[in-house]
């Protein structure tokens, strides 16, 4: 188990075997035949509400790292040992919250589209004269969601490289670069809160 653990890669091979052990057990219990299983559109609208589930935590999850524990923690740092955190564990910490963000987008658009709820949502409803609830409350959180991506993609990350020294830039701009990106973190903080329960609503309010 040690050796497992130990190493990371092993760890998310080892969760994902856990994961189709879990499948065949749930889906022999409920006397399904695995091979039709998998060909229905409800077992691949399971996966792709599973995939976008999962990318979630880890994109809100980093977002959340840098807004509840990094940035407020990085003026209590030793200026000799902040380096540590530029160099290293910021542009490792970007990777997967941008590949995170684009994940989640992709999954949840896949899904909305598999479910047929796609236009109705982006639309907030407005195609279905409002009449179904939980399309506006989805589509609300779907398009806080996709102002969040834009954030990370086109302002976030363009501005943390120059901030991080990622890329040449004058040294006058890496400070501008560190409060834009701040700022524009901080915000998708403050939308994360509406769009979950955008989302949280559509599948247990309506």
């Amino acid at each position: 188990m040690a050796a497992i653990l130990s190493d990371l890669k092993k760890t998310v091979i080892a969760g994902l075997v856990l994961v189709l052990l879990f499948l065949v057990i749930y889906l022999q219990s409920m006397n399904f035949n695995v091979g039709a299983a998998l060909g229905s559109h409800t077992f691949w609208a399971f996966f792709w509400r599973w995939a976008h589930v999962l990318s979630g935590v880890m994109w809100i999850g980093l977002l959340w790292y840098f807004n509840f524990i990094q940035i407020p923690n990085m003026p209590k740092i030793p200026d000799e040992q902040k380096p540590a955190i530029s160099k290293v564990i910021a542009p490792a910490t970007l990777w997967w919250f941008r590949w995170g963000a684009m994940a989640t987008l992709v999954t949840g658009l896949v899904l909305a589209m598999m479910n047929g709820y796609l236009i109705p949502a982006l639309t907030l409803g407005a195609v279905e004269g409002f009449a179904v609830p939980k399309h506006t409350a989805i589509g609300l959180g779907m398009w806080l969601a996709i102002i969040m991506f834009i954030n990370v993609w086109f302002i976030i990350w363009p501005n943390q490289k120059i901030a991080l020294g990622l890329i040449d830039a004058p040294a006058d701009a890496k400070p501008a670069a560190a409060r834009t990106a701040m700022l524009f973190s901080r915000t998708n903080t403050l939308l994360s809160f509406p769009m979950f329960f955008g989302m949280v609503s559509a599948q247990n309010l309506y």
